[in-house]
């Protein structure tokens, strides 16, 4: 009784671990991958602050101080 108890619960282990891993798998293929941004108009970053009055105040004052 003993040998057929433990084959019943390994292969119940053995069952579950596949349908836990198909799951996995199925639930991966499904997650989509995010879609890469479109490219901007408009400039990123410090490239942004270059057309700003204030940027340009300060570039034109430096050019004076030199």
């Amino acid at each position: 009784m003993d040998g057929d108890e433990r084959r019943g619960r390994l292969s119940s282990f053995v069952v579950g671990g596949l349908l836990g891993a198909s799951a996995a798998a199925l639930a991966a293929a499904r997650r989509r991958r995010p879609r890469p941004a479109p490219p901007r108009g408009t400039p990123q970053g410090l490239e942004a602050f270059e057309e700003a009055p204030c940027f340009r105040e300060i570039v034109e004052q430096e050019r004076r101080d030199r």
